[in-house]
């Protein structure tokens, strides 16, 4: 069992609680991965997440349509939440999620854990490429917050 750990910060030019609430935003995650034409199906399926509740995402990842159930298993607002993987293809999955304020900005930390089931076949394939995958599906998730939180955009997610 390997357990690959990636930390992203992410600086934005807006108030903490406008990035946290846009960070569990069904409807922005939506958004921010139409590439992978990615749904929420099952659980809370548009608005803003909260504690206790669960969302199924189905989306095209790696030539494959693939389901994951997460659930959020802590959450401070505005300070940092963390989801949960219930259900997927992980063996496990922990996304934790943490936001600081500094002088008119926020430094948004993304703290995403995995473990791949398939042993010695799972490290090779996390090597080679699904580690820099997951990075990227990151990066681009952060990017669309960004972008919505320092312009008027954050409004259409959260009401």
């Amino acid at each position: 069992m390997r357990l690959t750990r990636i930390i992203l910060e992410t600086t934005i030019q807006a108030p903490r609680e406008r990035c946290f609430d846009l960070s569990r935003s069904i409807d922005l995650h939506v958004a921010s991965t139409a590439h992978t034409h990615e749904v929420a199906v099952r659980g809370r399926t548009q608005g803003l997440i909260e504690q206790d509740e669960s969302v199924t995402w189905r989306a095209r990842h790696l030539f494959m349509q693939r389901e994951l159930t997460s659930r959020i298993t802590e959450m401070k607002r505005p300070y940092y939440f963390t989801d949960v993987m219930v259900d997927g293809p992980f063996e496990s999955m922990v996304h934790v999620h943490t936001f600081t304020q500094d002088a008119g900005f926020t430094r948004m930390q993304d703290e995403f854990l995995y473990v791949l089931p398939w042993g010695w076949f799972g490290k090779v394939v996390d090597f080679l490429f699904l580690r820099r995958y997951m990075l990227r599906l990151l990066k681009t998730r952060n990017t669309y917050i960004q972008q919505a939180a320092e312009s008027t955009g954050w409004r259409r997610y959260v009401f």
